[in-house]
């Protein structure tokens, strides 16, 4: 057996062809390798294309393990990467360069009119670059913790997501140096998080985290609040509904890319395709999402380009229930049968504010002071490079820029499963300011880890005007979720105006990111909770299907 699959006897070898060019229109030429299984006669063809490299470790992560199963494989580098030609463009060169590229292969004698594509991550937005202009010969996608777009990725909530932009523009500039593929991976993260906390301008940083201006990164900065131009030939979202291959997408509660990997889901069956979702107890750089990665991907290509789909599962949704330790199959994306209930935010004596389903209390506003030049933590959630596993937030509870509204403990069980929001009443002295909104679960020991979060930064399109007084109210999306709360345990809500250095602070002055100075304004925020403005978590709360629980494997239990 290999990858749960009966490994195909005599397929093993392999014989590998490297630095295959393809020329692109402006005369780069891009390097690719092609891996061929011994004895297969018009092997399908899986195409991916890369800025990690082709070769050693990275092998493995490209697909190599399809292989033995009979399927031809190309990697190619991406432009400026690995031995390609021109200058690394990151977002900006991948539909046209892929599209090239799949013509290119099109042409060539061991292509045999079928292809996949594979990928996590880059490699996956790659994929949906070209995909609704790729043709008849795509006959399968299946891709991991990524998205058709990373533009809200970037900005998320509005705001900007400093640590991961900051740590992935310097990943992918050292790693074309001598080992970088190796070593910036350890580095880069810490070297960005050093350089987010140094409190300079945040124009400056990718000069103080690399050494050197970093192009990428300062392209972030200047098109924050572009909605042309810029991010028009890097965001493939609006095109995933057009694409006519099964895509089989596979995520993490706590990757940064899930909210948006979801809506491609949803963006697929509003056109009325069949697409598979998997989402486990993972973050992006988590290992052990890779081999679940493999195995569903193969069995997906085997089911649409080999014409063999005995691997495929009877529910194309698989997501796992932390808290629970299992595994649930559904039929669609939220899971039918949820309800989504208003956990209502009450006001308490000092510190001990409350939650719960009943109705809002006429006590008066909660109140906070949010200093950016001592900006509120994050202590966990989802971050590109490094371990986004849960944490104990007590500490973070204990600043006084932080409301912490409890529930009472748990009578029963309470499986929350699908998307999970906050409906605000709030003012703020300054126009310009974020909302940060963290859902916990509280255990009988005190322990208070983070399940999921989302932010806003102000002003929204999205937030109203409830009166002349100045209170607004807001939508705040949270990463989507499933976790059990389990009886005896409280389920914990945190509203707060920062979560440094993973999203940038708000300085409150409404200066545009890529010219803000060191000035800073502090903020004076008020939540309300009354019944003119009753300030509520909203939680998709699930009904537990016995029959369609499986027990997880150790090795995903959280």
């Amino acid at each position: 057996m290999a990858l749960g699959l009966p490994y195909p006897r005599g397929l093993s070898r392999y014989t590998v062809e490297r630095d295959l060019p393809a020329t692109m229109p402006d005369g780069v030429t891009l390097l690719a390798d092609r891996y061929v299984p011994a004895g297969v006669e018009r092997p399908p063809t899986i195409l991916v294309r890369t800025p990690y490299g082709r070769r050693g470790p990275a092998a493995l992560a490209n697909g190599l393990l399809f292989v033995p199963f009979g399927f031809q494989l190309v990697v190619q580098s991406a432009r400026g990467t690995s031995g390609s030609g021109g200058e690394f463009d990151p977002l900006g060169s991948e539909r046209d360069d892929g599209l090239v590229t799949i013509e290119w292969m099109k042409r060539q004698p061991w292509f045999h009119g079928t292809f996949a594509t594979f990928g996590p991550s880059y490699l996956g937005y790659s994929a949906w670059a070209t995909a609704a202009e790729a043709g008849p010969a795509l006959k399968a996608m299946s891709l991991q913790i990524t998205a058709s777009s990373f533009r809200d990725a970037a900005y998320v909530g509005g705001s900007f997501a400093l640590e991961s932009a900051l740590a992935w523009t310097d990943l992918t500039h050292r790693q074309q140096r001598p080992l970088g593929l190796l070593t910036a991976p350890l580095t880069s993260r810490r070297r960005a998080v050093r350089a987010a906390r140094s409190g300079r301008p945040l124009t400056e940083l990718d000069v103080l985290a690399g050494g050197r201006p970093m192009r990428f990164y300062q392209d972030l900065l200047a098109n924050h609040s572009v909605t042309r131009g810029y991010w028009d030939r890097r965001d493939f979202s609006g095109t995933v509904g057009q694409v006519g291959a099964p895509v089989s997408l596979l995520g993490g509660w706590y990757d940064v890319f899930l909210p948006w990997e979801i809506k491609d889901y949803l963006a697929l069956r509003a056109a009325g395709h069949s697409p598979y979702l998997t989402i486990g107890p993972w973050w992006h750089t988590d290992a052990r999402h890779g081999l679940p990665g493999i195995r569903e991907s193969l069995a997906w290509f085997r089911a649409h380009l080999q014409g063999d789909p005995s691997g495929l599962r009877s529910d194309p949704v698989r997501v796992y229930v932390t808290g629970a330790r299992e595994w649930r199959h559904y039929r669609d994306w939220p899971p039918p049968g949820t309800r989504r209930v208003r956990w209502h935010l009450h006001a308490g004596p000092s510190d001990r504010h409350g939650l719960g389903e009943d109705g809002p209390q006429d006590h008066p506003a909660s109140t906070y002071t949010f200093d950016p030049a001592d900006p509120t933590p994050a202590l966990g959630g989802p971050t590109l490079l490094g371990s986004s596993r849960p944490v104990d937030n007590r500490p973070l509870e204990r600043r006084r820029d932080v409301l912490v509204f409890t529930s009472r403990p748990l009578r029963a069980d309470m499986d929350v499963i699908g998307p999970v929001g906050a409906d605000l009443f709030v003012r703020s002295d300054r126009e310009h300011t974020d909302f940060v909104v963290r859902l916990c679960d509280v255990a009988p020991d005190g322990t208070s880890r983070n399940v999921c979060e989302g932010g806003l930064r102000l002003p929204a399109a999205d937030g109203k005007r409830v009166g002349a007084d100045g209170v607004r109210r807001v939508a705040v999306d949270l990463w989507p979720t499933g976790h059990r709360f389990a009886r005896g345990h409280r389920v914990r809500v945190h509203v707060t105006s920062g979560a440094h250095p993973k999203v940038a602070a708000n300085p409150g002055t409404g200066e545009p990111l890529a010219t803000a100075a060191t000035r800073m304004l502090k903020a004076r925020q008020e939540v309300f909770h009354d019944p003119d403005h009753p300030s509520a978590i909203i939680l998709p709360v699930a009904e537990r299907s016995p029959e369609a629980a499986v027990p997880a494997p150790e090795e995903d239990a959280l």
